[in-house]
């Protein structure tokens, strides 16, 4: 970092500089000089609430908000949904959609909109010619268009890490903040179709500089309970460790998830009769439409505290004929307000979720305030949505590694210069990671809640991210170590193959770590030789040894389970290495229809069937488990570890047998848990679970194995007061503690049933023979006392995340390097160094524990989403039950901040 040269901000290039308002105040064109090294990135304020239309206050106001929910890929892929191909399978067009709207928008200045999934607008706006930019710069600057959440996507809140998720609201928002200024920054969070929802992603959107959050999916019982004590909006206190009101984040429950209300849609996909108002016809309809809607109005301002509600008017992928919604809404509206003049006291208005939150900030209340979480999420009684924290599990490990290369990437691309991106080996870049990341962020992606041929199109753009990612970094490496030597990836070594290493009797392997600390990490790489001399840059030889692959069903020493004893500090207690289990899937049954599907967890009993409990079992320097003839494991314990490692493989799961199967691997201790159990959200605050409870409403238990299912990014732990068993996953994943003493994690799902949730195709991966999916992966098990359990779990858990990328040349090792001159505190994670422009770099520094550490920092830093300054962002404060304090210039813990740094190479 070098003092920073003079600049000014506000004029950007292919833009004219304007002295124009946005509709709240904020000026656009602003020049300021910047009071130290860091960028100033451009203040985003929303055109929001200075906008809003006026509203009666001695009446109930109805706020519609006509939207689109365009899923980035779920039935169709990405393509396929913009360009409106296959409508054989939905009829879906993102492009007539934008086209539609944005005419419509222009025939009336009351009309509004709201848009959320940046990657679908990206991809329309660069097809658009100027005079249409312009029309909608304008439409955005009165706004008339609203962008709401701005993300690249909707992200699923159960299964993505937190990392992922900060980055494709990054690479949204500024795209928003890049085309349209202050006017295009959003400043309300809207999740309407997720399947349950994490705190941690409150947190998160709280840190972006969000006033509020609005959601659609509720558990059935919770809804309910809210709707009587008029509960459906509430302040969410999301983090237990940032000081309020860092993380506190007004959130609200729509009434109809994300739909119309019965009997007010209008979009082509729907059968609602339009608003006929020629009284010579027959089928003139006005009054009956006015007088239901007033009776629909009045019974949802009964449960909820002001005299404002809002009705969502829109669905999946509506308004390609946006006339066909504005011209009924129009009537809609004139119809009713004009029944004031006979003593109505309801008034409906055009709005925005931005304009309905004001109103309840102005109403000036006290809110309930909510601490926990949404999961899991049920629908019904037998419905318990939580079978896709594990559905596709191959597909939520790619995402997991293709994270942590483009974290390598940007970290290798700020190191290496511009050589990185055009060098010895070719033209590299990570543009296209970063946007098939965002991509696989979606509610309906990592979730693998898709159907087939769309997971296979997210895999399919992941893997051509990874293809420019590796160019550029093979240029970095060149660079940075001095070596042109082609160099290759073994991206196959999960399955034991690597052509150079197996083919060369010498070779060097080039270790990257993309953590700010030392790690210490296990290479198993194939080889043909029985005897190596492995040495480090300096000749130093280092541990090492060759084992010889055998069969699992040969060299047998028995069929007796795994136990291993730790001593804590004085006391002993006994892990059971995992019984390997399933859950035979229910395809409906006598007490409901519902069956297991992509979404759906519900097993046929309360009892998982032991595949074997008595697995055969080899020995050699690590312990072989074969269960089946499809289920095995390795137990392996390295020297000088405290973590025992699981290496699991399963597949191809059976079902000739007409039954789909849901695999589980449990592990069993005699700590005493009491029926309580912990997982992380997102990856970072730990959450406390227990068995058939939920904090905020008395539950009526209907699922006892599916109804207690949570998901873990990264992971999960049980304890008493002395002792703690700690799993660490590397991929998202389902977990329960069912029995005391016990988590169980599921690791595999193959159904042959649909859920009934819109898939219309069952879970059933085909593989490469088309007779199931193979998949591996592994568990890292601790057993520690309570007090410094963390001090294991969590950097453990971020070099899961963050794994050391592995390269390999022929012949001698090139030198060493190191992009830190020192590693960082334990307690400072470095969460992200990417280049934001030819000079300067975005980094963010986070506060990976839930202790107390104060690491005072020198400036003030950007707020999360990177597109506002910390001191320029003013969120809406919201009375919950405790006072709020000011922000403190620290990282506090579980604190994010962000920094935009210019640099000058030497």
């Amino acid at each position: 970092q070098t003092p920073a040269r003079a600049f000014t901000r506000g004029t950007k290039v292919g833009r004219r500089a304007s002295s124009s308002l946005c509709k709240d105040g904020g000026a656009r064109g602003v020049v300021r000089a910047p009071r130290s090294a860091l960028l100033r990135l451009l203040l985003a304020r929303s055109a929001g609430f200075g906008s809003c239309p006026a509203t009666k206050p001695k009446m109930l106001n109805v706020h519609l908000v006509p939207h689109t929910h365009d899923d980035v890929g779920w039935l169709k892929t990405v393509d396929q949904y913009y360009y409106g191909g296959r409508n054989d399978i939905q009829h879906a067009g993102v492009q007539y959609i934008l086209d539609s709207v944005v005419a419509a928008l222009q025939k009336d200045p009351a009309r509004r909109f709201i848009y959320v999934e940046t990657a679908f607008f990206y991809r329309w706006w660069k097809q658009q010619n100027p005079s249409t930019r312009r029309v909608v710069t304008q439409l955005v600057e009165q706004g008339r268009l609203e962008f709401i959440n701005g993300g690249w996507c909707m992200s699923d809140e159960a299964t993505t890490h937190y990392s992922a998720v900060i980055d494709q609201m990054t690479l949204g928002l500024r795209f928003l903040n890049d085309t349209f200024g202050e006017c295009g920054r959003p400043r309300v969070a809207w999740h309407i179709d997720p399947f349950g929802h994490a705190r941690e992603h409150a947190s998160l959107f709280a840190q972006m500089g969000f006033d509020g959050f609005f959601f659609g999916r509720l558990d059935y019982q919770d809804k309910a309970r809210r709707m009587k004590a008029r509960e459906m909006e509430m302040v969410w206190r999301a983090s237990q460790s940032l000081k309020p009101p860092a993380a506190d984040l007004f959130t609200g429950v729509l009434p109809n998830g994300y739909n119309p209300p019965p009997g007010f849609c209008w979009d082509q996909s729907c059968s609602d009769a339009p608003v006929q108002d020629d009284p010579d016809l027959d089928d003139y309809n006005v009054d009956m439409l006015v007088a239901t809607f007033l009776n629909i109005a009045s019974a949802q301002a009964q449960v909820y505290k002001t005299n404002h509600i809002v009705m969502t008017m829109g669905s999946d992928f509506q308004y390609e004929n946006a006339n066909l919604w504005y011209k009924n809404m129009d009537k809609l509206i004139r119809y009713v307000n004009a029944q004031q003049a006979n003593g109505s006291v309801v008034n409906v208005l055009y709005s925005t979720p931005s304009c309905y939150l004001q109103e309840l900030h102005l109403a000036n209340l006290t809110w309930p305030l909510k601490t926990d979480d949404f999961f899991p999420y049920a629908d019904d009684a037998h419905d318990f949505w939580t079978g896709y924290f594990t559905s596709r599990p191959a597909l939520k490990r790619y995402e997991r590694l293709s994270n942590s290369l483009l974290q390598t990437c940007n970290q290798l691309e700020v190191l290496g210069g511009a050589k990185s991106r055009s060098g010895p080996f070719g033209e590299g870049h990570s543009d296209t990671m970063k946007r098939a990341m965002a991509v696989a962020q979606h509610h309906d992606a990592v979730s693998g809640t898709e159907r087939q041929h769309v997971a296979y199109d997210y895999a399919k753009r992941l893997a051509t991210g990874w293809a420019h990612c590796q160019v550029l970094v093979r240029n970095s490496l060149a660079v940075l170590s001095g070596s042109d030597v082609p160099r290759v990836f073994c991206e196959n070594l999960n399955i034991s193959v690597c052509p150079l290493t197996e083919g060369s009797k010498k070779f060097s392997m080039n270790v990257y770590n993309p953590l700010a600390r030392v790690v210490t990490w296990s290479v198993r790489l194939p080889v043909n030789g029985t005897s190596y001399s492995v040495t480090d840059s300096n000749g130093k030889e280092m541990d090492s040894q060759v084992s010889v692959c055998v069969s699992s069903s040969t060299d047998h020493s028995g069929s007796q389970p795994v136990y291993f004893v730790c001593v804590v500090e004085g006391s002993s207690f006994i892990a059971k290495c995992p019984l390997c289990g399933r859950y035979n899937a229910s395809g409906g049954d006598a007490e409901s229809r519902q069956a297991s599907g992509a979404y759906i967890f519900r097993p046929n009993s309360s009892t998982p069937i032991s595949i074997n409990q008595n697995p055969n079992i080899s020995t050699l320097q690590e312990v072989r488990q074969q269960f089946s003839p499809w289920v095995s494991q390795v137990v392996r314990l390295y020297n000088g570890s405290r973590e025992l490692e699981l290496e699991w493989t399963v597949g191809p799961v059976p079902v000739a047998d007409g039954l789909g199967k849901e695999v589980i691997t449990r592990l069993d201790s005699n700590i005493s848990s009491a029926g309580y159990f912990y997982t992380d959200s997102n990856g970072r605050e730990v959450m406390e679970r227990r068995k058939d409870y939920r904090p905020t409403w008395d539950l009526k238990q209907t699922e006892p194995i599916a109804g207690n299912y949570y998901p873990i990014n990264s992971r999960a732990f049980i304890k008493d007061g002395r002792n703690q068993m700690t799993v660490v996953t590397d991929r998202s994943q389902g977990v329960s503690s069912i029995y005391n003493g016990s988590l169980e994690i599921m690791l595999h799902r193959r159904l042959l049933h649909d859920d009934v949730r819109g898939v219309e195709e069952p879970l059933s991966e085909p593989g490469e023979f088309a007779d199931g999916l193979v998949v591996r992966g592994r568990l890292l098990v601790m057993l520690t006392p309570p007090e410094t359990a963390a001090d294991m779990h969590r950097p453990l858990a971020q070099g899961m995340v963050l794994q050391p990328m592995l390269s390999f040349q022929e012949g001698a090792l090139p030198r060493n390097f190191s992009g830190l001159q020192a590693a960082l505190p334990p307690a400072v994670h470095l969460l992200t160094v990417s280049q934001w422009s030819n000079d300067s770099v975005l980094l963010r520094l986070e506060h990976q524990y839930e202790m107390n550490l104060q690491v005072t920092c020198t400036q003030i830093a950007n707020g999360l989403g990177a597109n506002q300054w910390k001191e320029d962002m003013k969120r809406l404060q919201w009375k919950p039950s405790t006072d709020p304090t000011p922000w403190e210039i620290t990282l506090q813990p579980m604190e994010i901040r962000t920094f935009l740094l210019r640099v000058q190479r030497r």
